[in-house]
């Protein structure tokens, strides 16, 4: 694995009896509801990698998800403060969620985002809607 610096950005992780663990890296501008959506995962129990800031590379064909030593296992939930989160640690990634305010496609055409070599799908969109969280986890399932 080689070091990068930190990316801007959430990940959350759940279990599945297929594949064990996955991960989602959730991108946006900031106030775009990285966290809020993460906290949301988190109370359907999902598992917290990173909030804010995470530690991305690849290995193996693979990205692998872990936060910086500094914010491990802490999330900020707006209008609340800091959090003792049920956190992960390094985790395999699965699929990155763009985050944005902007309208989104009904039927999508398939996209992928690449980090250090490896392809991730990409799923956009607004991370405040009531059902984000099934989006999230129905594209999860389709991989």
């Amino acid at each position: 694995m080689s070091a990068q610096q930190p990316l801007h950005g959430t990940v959350a992780a759940c279990w599945t009896t297929a594949a064990g663990w996955r991960g989602v890296l959730i991108t946006g501008a900031p106030g775009a509801g990285k966290s809020d959506l993460a906290l949301r995962l988190t109370g359907r129990g999902w598992r917290l990698v990173a909030d804010d800031y995470a530690h991305v590379v690849a290995s193996g064909g693979a990205l692998y998800a872990i936060a910086p030593e500094t914010i491990a296992g802490r999330m900020e939930a707006r209008g609340v403060g800091v959090l003792t989160a049920c956190a992960r640690g390094l985790t395999r990634l699965s699929l990155t969620v763009e985050l944005t305010d902007g309208k989104v496609e009904r039927l999508p055409e398939a996209e992928s985002r690449t980090f250090d070599g490896v392809s991730l799908q990409l799923l956009r969109l607004n991370g405040f809607e009531a059902s984000a969280v099934e989006k999230v986890a129905a594209a999860l399932a389709r991989l």
